[in-house]
């Protein structure tokens, strides 16, 4: 049985490549994504992504993953991993596992990124590889699957 996993993005992901280059990095978003499909597909999983600026649009698509759209999940929340009670609620809502995932490292950046809302319901966190980290989640989460 092949795997599927959702990638979601969240807020101000869209504009990797062109906002904050120093911290994120010069890749689009469809550029990692693609490494990311890339990746999934050398060992056998499949991926799909979405990226939306509104929490709704996270939280329904977390809740359909729930109903079986998807195995597991890879969320980078963007700003909303630090005070979204609703994506928390989301993923606890859910019997499907969750990798929290960031581009940097947010435990050396501002103090109110070391808080995370969703980090205590999700199975793990991978924060600080740039793209490697979305890379790990997927493995994290084929590994924790196909046991």
């Amino acid at each position: 049985m092949a795997i599927t996993i959702l990638v979601v993005n969240g807020p101000n992901l869209n504009m990797l490549g062109s906002r904050e280059t120093d911290i994120y990095g010069h890749g689009t978003l469809d550029e990692l994504m693609a490494g990311v499909v890339a990746h999934a597909e050398s060992r056998g999983a499949t991926v799909r992504h979405l990226q939306s600026n509104v929490e709704g649009d996270l939280v329904e698509a977390i809740q359909a993953a729930g109903d079986g759209s998807a195995d597991g999940v890879v969320l980078n929340a963007g700003a909303l991993t630090h005070y979204s009670i609703a994506l928390r609620d989301a993923i606890a809502a859910v019997d499907v596992p969750v990798v929290e995932t960031h581009l940097s490292n947010v435990y050396a950046r501002e103090d109110f990124r070391h808080t995370s809302a969703v980090a205590a319901v999700c199975v793990g966190v991978i924060t600080g590889f740039g793209a490697t980290s979305y890379r790990l989640a997927v493995d994290a989460l084929i590994d924790l699957l196909g046991d």
